[in-house]
């Protein structure tokens, strides 16, 4: 795209317009960031409070028994639930930058359960695609990325957000079963790779 814009303006004799659209781009991007960084500080701040509250745990426990059902291949007490459940958390709340961490953190715990290293297992398909899909009770970037363009009212994608992320995160959840009892009979390797295979489609 940026080749095709390029040729067409010199072209045009407009190559102007090339060059003050990268600074006008790069102006934009610099405004979003500090829009999203003070939002993100500000519910990153509140996620350590209700860590330190002990409230995360309670919001843990609840989601406990999900994480279990979702993940039956990782033992219990594993540390790997213990970071699923903090990025569902913070998925939860819209927080994507601060989930990531734990995503990276739970797929390296569920490497080591993995028997074959080369191929993702059924449990780290099935992270991936929760963590993708995710349902959103409060879609904080996208609010601030709202705000920062001036919305009349920024927070009224709540309620879309949530139904949309509602579906997806139950497409996700049916996919990954579907594809698990399908394949719960065939060899670890053909498993990992028809799973891998099946989130690669779904994205």
């Amino acid at each position: 795209m940026l080749v095709v814009g390029f040729i067409a303006a010199a072209a045009q004799g407009r190559i102007e317009l090339v060059t003050e659209a990268v600074f006008d781009g790069a102006k934009t991007g610099v405004g979003v960031s500090f829009g999203l960084i003070s939002v993100m500080v500000f519910w990153l701040g509140m996620m350590r409070i209700a860590e330190d509250a002990k409230l995360l745990d309670k919001l843990a426990k609840l989601l406990g028994p999900i994480v279990g059902y979702l993940f039956p291949d990782v033992p219990k007490n594993h540390p790997a639930l213990g970071f699923i459940m903090s990025n569902m958390s913070a998925n939860l709340l819209g927080l994507g930058n601060a989930a990531t961490p734990m995503g990276i953190r739970a797929m390296q715990e569920l490497q080591k359960l993995n028997p074959d290293k080369s191929t993702a297992s059924p449990a780290m398909c099935t992270l991936l695609a929760i963590n993708t899909a995710s349902i959103t009770l409060i879609p904080t970037t996208l609010i601030a990325i709202r705000m920062n363009f001036n919305s009349a009212n920024p927070a009224e994608i709540v309620g879309t957000t949530l139904i949309a992320t509602m579906i997806a995160t139950a497409a996700a959840i049916l996919a990954d079963r579907w594809y698990r009892n399908r394949y719960r009979h065939a060899p670890p390797t053909g498993t990992a790779d028809s799973a891998t295979s099946s989130i690669g489609r779904a994205g």
